[in-house]
């Protein structure tokens, strides 16, 4: 349905095992801090003056700015001329979807003639380009401070236009329409393809003043600011020692290095409003972990996730091989063209040689890469590879419907014919991978729950996948569940302290709030606002003395990631729930109202407000909510269901049971509609249709004490004692100290 997909599209993140040495404890290093005084970083912008510019880094490193000077770092983005524009307009007609654009020029501007945010066709000028290869931009300016990022592309490889998402309709009043949301420049895309952005997003107005202090991904966007390193050269000239003031140097950790890649290389949450060089990737944001719509269940790519979230699965990563060792840190090219390039670490007799890869030496199928980082295509024509470097495993894509790159090459293939042949060709994998954990708990697998407490142990095992076990336990979770989850806020991995501390908090009670109010002392901010986030729905006096201080300036904190993210409809709904924890209602409903102002095609946020309307005794809206909801996704059962629940209350017998009916077409196994509908039936008299409906409610749970207790009731009424007397002895079976189904079953056998 449109709603799952533009989920995928909005949710706004090398394990070779024969080859790598083995590294059975993995080096994190990110512990709680005891001594919160020290853990509070800056949180203020750096004034632009600070950054002076390449041609500053150009007089001692010319080199590197020869590398540098045209990479896509460099054309990330330009203003709109000429010199920059790599497409036609020339007055060039594109149609997708129904939709008619036309590009042209007048003088020295560029124009597009396509549809707007109201339906109608206008003229935008083109204010910048964006990108260089394999497609590049353009950016329209838009009033209130907005910047849109047209949806039709430029292929600077077949020089014709495209349409981004061919096969995905989007009308002029979605979020994903390119006049709005999701391709908004402002929050989308410039925080990482500028250099020092301030966002600038105004709630009141829902308006921009997004300033950068360079246009493009300067050198200064990946070293830091420069004033400060060539004022003390100027000053010290031979005499210059560095002192760890810049950022991805040649002395930068590997760990480190991939960690200050990943602001920009990952699909992520944002935590801090502005980006400052100060603290860690997890002091400014949080990675998006593997779950569903995004990567497949064993953690290879599935939606776009930026190559971070692979790269720290794999084995190369954890063994300390970084971005830089692949490829040219300035041109960002790769350092080796073909298995040259893997051979630096991978003996080539062993791996470049048809008794590894099976294939005919120098064809496709030879090629490292094509094994062990099998891609998508993105954005139309992005084709990305998947950085996790796994081995093909056609055996757990039978087990789990994964993908596997045989079948990926071999298209007229099947899983069966991979898995039998890879066995005659390196016999049965006597290793165990991650995925062979996560994916069971993830798909709901018999083991799954199992699977994913085992896995979350396991700390010889990637941090992310670690992270995305606690997550994926949360639909297994009962009391002795979330016993066992107290034990990882104190993990060793900063990802497994905050994922634990996001599903425990879910929990709707106090009872953890001493296990979670540490972590406000946490030395990642981002687990330190989450676990504010998480212990909200106490009163600030609840609070323990000893940590009112630091509660305090963590509130702070919170509210700025609130601020951060409040031009989404996600962040509106964070702040919504938040305000839900501290029993404000009014308060609640408003900002998911405004979160529907931002995307009105968000059913979470209509679902949650519908159900708020509905607690709070608004009726008429809770129903025009749920209704609207069921306009944009017909097929989608629970709606029906709540909206079957809406009108029995107030007594609209007849709709309620049309809305059960269809609730039951779209979700065949939601016993609870089964149970609603039957009495509903009964209270209209329909008696056979009440037993009918029961008894289809039975068959897929025969076991239900709802249903049970309905079935003895409704053959009881109807006279047919025997039928009754049988369902009201299963329930004294199952339920022998329940007085309840004693006295029922005593009623209906009255000589006792």
């Amino acid at each position: 349905m449109k709603f799952f997909l533009k989920i995928a599209y909005t949710l706004l993140f090398l394990i070779i095992y024969t080859s790598c040495k083995e590294n059975k404890k993995h080096n994190y290093v990110d512990v709680p801090e005891k001594n919160f005084e020290n853990i509070f970083t800056s949180t203020k912008a750096i004034p632009d003056e600070n950054f002076l510019g390449d041609d500053s880094c150009k007089k001692c490193h010319e080199d590197q700015y020869k590398k540098w000077k045209g990479s896509h770092h460099d054309k990330s983005m330009q203003l709109a001329n000429r010199n920059t524009v790599l497409a036609n307009f020339d007055g060039e007609k594109f149609i997708s979807q129904g939709i008619t654009s036309r590009f042209y020029t007048k003088g020295l501007e560029f124009f597009v003639n396509t549809e707007g945010p109201d339906g109608e066709y206008h003229d935008y000028q083109i204010i910048y380009s964006f990108g260089i290869t394999p497609l590049q931009q353009y950016i329209v300016k838009f009033p209130n401070g907005r910047y849109q990022c047209l949806r039709t592309a430029w292929d600077t490889e077949k020089n014709k236009w495209f349409d981004l998402y061919p096969d995905f309709k989007v009308v002029h009043s979605e979020w994903l329409h390119w006049s709005r949301g999701g391709l908004n420049w402002n929050t989308m895309c410039s925080d990482c393809h500028s250099t020092n952005v301030r966002k600038n997003y105004n709630q009141e107005t829902n308006g921009y003043d997004t300033k950068f202090a360079l246009i493009n991904v300067s050198c200064e966007a990946c070293h830091g600011p420069g004033k400060l390193h060539v004022d003390d050269v100027n000053l010290l000239g031979q005499d210059y020692k560095a002192l760890g003031e810049m950022q991805m140097t040649s002395q930068t950790k590997p760990k480190q290095l991939v960690d200050q890649c990943a602001r920009c290389h990952m699909r992520r949450e944002q935590i801090s409003e502005v980006f400052n060089f100060e603290g860690t990737m997890l002091d400014h944001y949080f990675p998006q972990l593997i779950t569903a719509g995004v990567y497949h269940p064993d953690g290879q790519i599935l939606d776009e996730d930026y190559v971070y979230g692979s790269f720290v699965q794999s084995k190369m990563y954890h063994n300390d091989v970084t971005c830089t060792d692949c490829h040219n840190s300035h041109s960002l090219e790769l350092k080796f063209q073909g298995n040259t390039l893997c051979a630096q670490c991978h003996i080539p007799e062993n791996y470049d040689t048809p008794k590894h890869h099976f294939h005919t030496k120098g064809s496709e199928g030879s090629q490292c890469i094509n094994c062990h980082m099998p891609g998508k295509f993105y954005m139309g024509n992005d084709f990305r590879r998947d950085h996790s470097f796994r081995i093909p495993r056609p055996d757990l894509s039978l087990k789990h419907d994964t993908p596997n790159a045989c079948v990926g090459c071999h298209k007229d293939k099947s899983n069966e014919w991979a898995w039998e042949t890879f066995k005659k060709q390196y016999g049965v994998p006597d290793y165990q991978h991650f995925s062979e954990l996560l994916a069971p708990g993830l798909t709901g697998e018999p083991n799954g729950k199992e699977s994913l407490l085992t896995l979350i142990k396991d700390t010889t095992q990637p941090e992310i996948a670690r992270a995305s076990a606690i997550r994926g336990l949360d639909n297994y979770m009962n009391a002795d569940d979330i016993a066992k989850l107290l034990v990882f806020l104190n993990d060793i991995s900063p990802i497994v302290r905050a994922t634990t501390i996001d599903v425990l908090g879910e929990i709707n009670n106090t009872d953890y709030v001493n296990y979670l109010t540490p972590l406000l002392k946490d030395n990642k901010r981002s687990v330190r606002t989450k676990a504010f986030y998480a212990i909200s729905r106490l009163n600030e006096i609840q609070i323990p003395s000893d940590y009112q201080e630091v509660y305090k300036k963590v509130k702070t904190e919170f509210n700025t990631a609130l601020e951060a993210t409040s031009d989404f409809a996600g962040g509106r709904i964070k702040r919504a729930d938040y305000y839900l924890r501290q029993g404000d209602i009014v308060q609640g409903i408003k900002n998911y109202e405004k979160a529907l102002e931002l995307d009105n095609l968000n059913n979470i946020a209509r679902t949650n407000l519908a159900n708020l309307y509905y607690n709070n005794g608004e009726l008429n809206k809770a129903e025009v909510a749920f209704r609207i909801i069921i306009e944009q996704e017909p097929e989608y059962g629970p709606t029906y269901y709540s909206l079957g629940l809406l009108l029995a209350e107030v007594k609209r017998i007849d709709e309620a049971i049309e809305q059960f009916e269809r609730a039951i077409i779209y979700m065949p196994q939601n016993v609870r509609v089964y149970y609603n509908l039957s009495l509903l039936y009964d209270k209209e008299n329909t008696i056979e249709k009440a037993k009918e409906t029961i008894l289809k409610g039975l068959q897929i749970a025969p076991e239900n004490e709802d249903l049970l207790y309905t079935a003895a009731y409704l053959y009881s009424k109807n006279g047919e004692i025997q039928n009754a007397r049988n369902y009201a002895l299963k329930l004294t079976t199952m339920f022998p100290n329940n007085p309840q189904y004693i006295s029922l079953l005593q009623q209906l056998n009255p000589t006792q």
